[in-house]
């Protein structure tokens, strides 16, 4: 079985998947570590020195690489990983996929401690960065609302956001 983790920056889809891939049994794979392993460079270094048109095309070529292989795994993807291309179709044809959602308070609490870590959002200032995510979020939805399951992350803990995907996964 594959299993998809998709949601907006912030959200715990590379921390829900490591421990979830621990409690299954899966190995457990990031998106974004697959592109820099691939390119050999960061993202923020790829979208700077080649675009974010090549990085989306890059992008979309690993998740269909990845999720045409035999194996189970768990797949974190990126924030905007299912708003390009064919992505949303692809990753439900070939996995169980689940949105971590988050309200953009919720996130912008979380991502505050991350800023400097974040390009995209290092520059903005509180009541920016809740707008910014506000804003994200509304334009991203239709693409994450696609996902085959909804999980609320909002106030709980890592062990019970994974618990819940699990009781998910066996009552289909």
């Amino acid at each position: 079985m594959k299993i998809t983790l998709l949601g907006y920056m912030g959200s715990g889809k590379s921390t829900i998947g490591r421990f979830l891939s621990k409690k299954l049994n899966y190995t457990f794979y990031d998106l974004d570590e697959l592109i820099e392993q691939k390119e050999g460079q960061s993202i923020p270094s790829i979208f700077k020195e080649k675009g974010e048109v090549y990085f989306r095309k890059l992008e979309n070529q690993i998740l269909k690489d990845t999720l045409r292989s035999d194996s189970s795994f768990i797949l974190a993807l990126g924030g905007g990983t299912p708003v390009f291309y064919d992505s949303m179709d692809f990753i439900n044809q070939y996995s169980e996929s689940f949105y971590l959602s988050l309200t953009p308070k919720e996130l912008s609490k979380r991502l505050y401690r991350e800023k400097s870590k974040r390009p995209i959002i290092s520059h903005l200032n509180d009541e920016e960065l809740e707008e910014f995510i506000a804003k994200h979020l509304f334009e991203r939805n239709p693409y994450y609302s696609k996902a085959k399951y909804k999980v609320e992350v909002k106030e709980k803990e890592v062990p019970e956001v994974a618990l819940n995907i699990t009781q998910i996964l066996n009552q289909r």
